[in-house]
């Protein structure tokens, strides 16, 4: 059940100086009474690798984090930032509401997982990997399909700003962000797995090297190389474009 306890480190700073006492209890007297033996340090016998497995899925963890907080510190390097930060952070609600559903299945998958290498079955602990990944690949799918059917109506959900809905629903953006939901779903689930199966060191380095070196080269290359990059710009002159035509007609009709 520890490998099943990834965030042990934030939630739980310190240890409780609990230690039970063998034996049996005396008849006339509360069970409780009798485990209690007064504070000791043989309740911190253990906890080194306890603390290296929680600090490897903090470092984990973290990574992710800031790995999302740095797309949306570059995207305001692109031109005009202010509908490019806009247009991210709605993306970015996207994200972190298929994210609610699929931190609930890794924590399902990390506690299922761990509980089955213990008990000594890797092949139910396998199956239920599959199991886990089905699930969350179907409801990556539905979320994604909503994405691209709905995509100007979400977008209103969220502002009123005629500039940022046509940035977000934008159809050159729409299916990259539907792919990344998708596979957005897949990655918590692998990482329960991980973290059930005790490998949060190896994801550490797996996540630093998808993130920073690869995820991170590929966006700022498709965001300042592309054309991808100044779709907030083209979207922007078209309704700049459109509002300038629709005042030439009314002024023209006057």
């Amino acid at each position: 059940m520890l490998l099943s306890q990834p965030f042990q480190l934030h939630n739980q700073p310190t240890c409780i100086c609990y230690a039970p006492k063998s034996g049996s209890s005396t008849p006339n007297r509360h069970p409780n009474l009798e485990t209690w033996t007064g504070f000791t340090w043989k309740a911190f016998r253990g906890i080194w690798p306890y603390f290296k497995l929680t600090l490897a899925s903090a470092v984990m963890l973290c990574l992710e984090i800031w790995y999302n907080q740095g797309l949306v510190i570059i995207s305001g390097l692109l031109s005009n930032p202010i509908i490019s930060l806009d247009a991210i952070s709605v993306r970015m609600n996207y994200l972190n509401f298929d994210m609610q559903f699929m931190l609930g299945l890794s924590t399902a998958a990390s506690v299922r997982v761990s509980n089955e290498l213990g008990a000594g079955h890797p092949r139910v602990a396998k199956f239920s990997v599959l199991v886990v990944n089905g699930t969350s690949i179907l409801i990556s799918i539905v979320f994604s399909t909503i994405i691209l059917m709905f995509r100007v109506g979400l977008s209103k959900l969220f502002t009123s700003d005629a500039e940022v809905i046509d940035a977000v629903s934008n159809m050159n953006m729409t299916p990259l962000l539907a792919i990344s939901v998708f596979l957005n779903g897949i990655q918590p689930i692998l990482s329960g797995v991980a973290i059930g199966s005790g490998w949060q060191g190896l994801v550490t380095y797996v996540n630093l090297a998808t993130y920073y070196i690869i995820g991170l080269l590929i966006g700022c290359g498709l965001g300042f190389k592309t054309n991808l990059g100044v779709a907030v710009t083209k979207a922007t002159d078209r309704l700049k474009r459109s509002v300038n035509e629709e005042n030439l007609e009314l002024i023209v009709d006057a």
